[in-house]
Parts: C-alpha cells; structure tokens; sequence
C-alpha cells in the first residue's frame, strides 16, 4: 500500500522551481497576447496587396484573438487530462504551423484560417495553461508572480513592434511571417520548463481509481442487474466528468457571474485601441517607423505597470478589497480613449500611449488574479475556461466594428469614443456591483456567525455531557445564568 503521506497533494512552494515556471509563463503569455497586436504592423500593407477596407483587415486580429479565448474551455479540459506542459509545447507547433502556413496565403479568406483559427488556437494552448500553473505554484505571493508572467506582455510587444517593421522593410510581409512562425516554435521551450507538481500523486490517485472501479464492478455484479447500474453509474461518471472539467455550478457564483459581465462588456472596447493605434498614426501623417514606436512607448509603459500592479495589489490595505482596484483599472483605461482625440500631434500620441500603457498594465495584472479571488484556486482551471469562452464574442466583435465606424465616417475619433465609454461603463458596473457583493457577503458571514453563537433550546444528556466544557469557553457572559444552572444539574448526576 502506498504511504498515508502519498496521496496528499503538496502545498504551493511560493518559490524555487516556481520562479522558473514564472519565466516559462512570461515567455508563452507573453506571445499569446502580443502577438495579435504586433501583427497591426502588416495590417496596412496586407490591406493595400489584397484591395481590403478596415473592417475587412481588422478580422484577422479579432478572429485570432476569439480563438485564443473562445478556445479556452477546451485549454483547460486539456490541461486538466495532460497537465500543462504538453499542451504549451503543442500549442508552440501550431502557432509556428500557422504562420509559416500563412507565408503562403494568397486570399484575406485563407489568411483568416492560418492566421485567425490555427495560430489562434496554438496562443490559446499558450494562454491557459500558463496561467493556471502558476496558482499551484504559489500561494502568498501569487499576485507578484502573476504580475511579473503577465509583464511577458509587455516586453514581447515592445520587441514585436520594431522588429515586425524591421522584418517587412526587408523580406516583405511574407518572409516576415516565415520568420515569426520560427520564432513562435519557442512557445515549445517555454512548456518544457512547466513542470508538475506532485508527479508521484497523480500515479496513487490513478492506482486508488482503478482499484475502487474494480471493486464497484464486483459490487454491481452481486448485487443486481448488471445493464442497468452500469448505464447509472456510467451516466454519473459522464457528469462527474464534465462538472469537473468545466463546473457550471459556477453560474450561481454571485461574485463570478458579476466579474464574467463585467469583463464582457471591457472586452467589446478592451484590444481595438491597440489594433488600431499604429495605423491611426500612419493615417495622420506620421512615418512607419514612428508609428511603430508608439507601440513600444506604450508596450514600455506596461511592462513597468504590470509587476508594480501585482505588487501594490499583494498588499495588506489592496489585496482584501482587490475588486474595487481592477473596477478602477477598466474606468481609468476607458477615460484615456475618450481623451485620445485630443492628441492630435505626435507629442499628444506619446501622452496617450504613456497613459495608455498604464492603464492597460494594471487591467492584465488583476485579471486573473481577481478571478481567483473570487472562486478560489480550486474551481480556476473551470472558471477561466468558462470566462473565456463567454469573453470570446465580444473580442471578435470589437476591433470590426471599430473598423466599420473608421470606413463610415473616415475618422477614427470614434472608434476611441466608442471603446472609451464601454470601459467606463464596465469599471462602472463592476465597482457598484462589487460594493454590493461585499455588503452582501459580510451579512452572510454575520448572520453564519450569529447562528453558531446561539445555544440549542433542548438538549440530551447525553450531548450536554459531551459539549458542555465546549459551550462554556466559548458562550459570552450574556449566557452565565444557563452555565451555573447547568453546572448544578451536573453536579446532582454525579451525586446520584
């Protein structure tokens, strides 16, 4: 038989190891949320070579960027049957099939499929796991470790941006996405530094599971009738299975459902901006290459924003009420779109892409981290999947019909007004609604409270014997004529 201590799953190390995963995370979070905005580069050269409009272009980061969530469930069911570094190193082949496949693509239509839904679903491997990881491999320190993966960002757009440039202005866009698919094989690299925690566990946990099949097949076999317990119990291990791949239990979360609206209403004004920003400075004049660096000012700005976020958020006056600071994160991202505008010189650019950086930076350092605030580290790896997913319209959405405002009205203020006041609306409801889950939470655990305090009107002797040392340390003074009352029907049981 295996140990008694065997079968118990290992604490979170809050280190070691753990900051090599956070690397590894870094690198493939990195990827998976840069990569569609460093590719707003090419957007306007591919727009040109295949005769596009702005909407038309704007599908292949949304496509892309709805795969990546849209595939969420279907990361996390993985992880939970593999674990996470298979499926990171998968999802680096696919991101490099994809691009390279997409070198090749002589229609919009065809660069939809090889960029969009492949490399989509490679960065969506990517994605998930890397974040789930690192909540078993910390604990104390978790908003730290997730603001520095989430950093990964930052830095990889700040590389992208200038390098995706330098790339077309020598091998045009086509030998720039040979390229980039090399460089996305990487992701692999990343995987293979995720390793398991409590390998050894899972083996004890796999031999106890047989064994109990065994023994419940012998069961049904004396018992009764073999057809119709085994259609039972392979129904109920059918639903065993997907609540706990994908818990829906999760819908009557009051705190997850309120986060899960929120967060779908951010996400319709959240990437567009970003898609966006680079062609806009082209549009108003301004060369490729300072158009390009706009992105990394921003993508600097971030990098710096994201750890310091994680850092400000650990803290013992943040962490217990972290909502209200994320709420405040999304309004403040949504007033720099509305000011945006406003900068109508190159000067005015650098401001908005300063501010813009920063409120980005601190939105991704709290979003999964206020996620697991919410529904614990146990029932995360089902909550992100079931987010993302939902998520997932809204980010297809956005970035098209910022393009199709730009084509109706040949300006793209809009397209910034439109995306500023649905993220100020969502910091909104998500501020309200959170201040009533709080209330709503702290009366719970008062009224919880208030009905362990109150003392049972009739009782056993039997049970009064068993807990009356118990009530006494913890009853209040309130209750001292029922003790002495109490305490003299003992003495007269241990007289007779």
């Amino acid at each position: 038989p295996a140990p008694a201590e065997a079968g118990r799953a290992p604490g979170p190390p809050d280190g070691g190891w753990g900051w090599v995963v956070v690397f590894g995370a870094f690198v493939s979070i990195g990827f998976a949320y840069a990569f569609p905005k460093g590719l707003a580069i090419f957007f306007k050269e591919i727009q040109d070579f295949f005769g596009t409009s702005y909407s038309e272009i704007a599908w292949v980061s949304s496509i892309m960027l709805a795969t990546t969530y849209g595939a969420g469930p279907i990361s996390s069911i993985l992880v939970n049957r593999y674990g996470s570094r298979p499926v990171v190193m998968f999802g680096g082949l696919l991101c490099g099939v994809g691009m390279i496949s997409a070198a090749f693509c002589t229609s919009i239509l065809q660069l939809y499929i090889c960029v969009g839904f492949i490399t989509g679903f490679g960065l969506a491997l990517n994605l998930q796991p890397s974040v789930i990881i690192i909540g078993k491999y910390f604990l104390k320190r978790r908003p730290i470790a997730n603001g520095l993966a989430m950093a990964g960002s930052p830095v990889m757009l700040c590389t992208l941006a200038p390098l995706n440039q330098f790339l077309f202005d020598s091998f045009g866009w086509r030998g720039s996405f040979l390229i980039l698919g090399a460089i996305l094989l990487n992701c692999c690299v990343a995987g293979a530094l995720f390793r398991p925690i409590g390998a050894g566990t899972t083996l004890v946990k796999t031999q106890v599971t047989e064994e109990a099949k065994e023994a419940l097949k012998g069961k049904i076999t004396e018992d009764g009738p073999m057809e119709n317990r085994a259609e039972e119990e392979g129904g109920k291990d059918c639903f065993e299975k997907i609540n706990q791949y994908l818990d829906f239990s999760l819908f009557k979360h009051r705190g997850f459902l309120i986060y899960l609206i929120g967060n779908v209403l951010m996400f319709l004004g959240f990437f567009a901006p970003i898609v966006f920003l680079a062609p806009y400075a082209k549009h108003t004049g301004i060369d490729e290459y300072s158009a390009a660096f706009l992105l990394s000012i921003l993508a600097i700005v971030d990098m710096v924003a994201r750890p310091t976020t994680g850092i400000v958020a650990n803290s013992k006056w943040v962490r217990p009420r972290i909502q209200y600071f994320f709420s405040f994160a999304i309004a403040f991202n949504g007033a720099c779109h509305l000011l945006c505008p406003l900068a109508s010189s190159y000067t005015g650019l650098i401001v908005y892409s300063s501010f813009f950086g920063l409120a980005f930076g601190m939105v991704c350092a709290m979003l999964f981290e206020t996620l697991m605030d919410l529904v614990g580290a146990a029932r995360f790896t089902s909550a992100v999947g079931l987010v993302t997913i939902a998520e997932c319209c809204t980010i297809l959405l956005g970035p098209p019909i910022g393009g199709i405002l730009i084509d109706t009205f040949g300006d793209y203020k809009y397209m910034f007004i439109k995306c500023g006041s649905v993220m100020v609306l969502a910091g909104t409801f998500l501020f309200i609604m959170n201040y009533y889950n709080y209330r709503m939470l702290a009366k719970e655990e008062k009224e919880r409270k208030t009905k362990e305090e109150e003392p049972k009107s009739v009782r056993t002797e039997n049970e009064d014997k068993k807990i009356w040392n118990k009530d006494s340390t913890q009853d209040g003074p309130e209750l001292e004529p029922l003790k002495e009352k109490g305490a003299g029907v003992k003495k007269e049981m241990n007289g007779t």
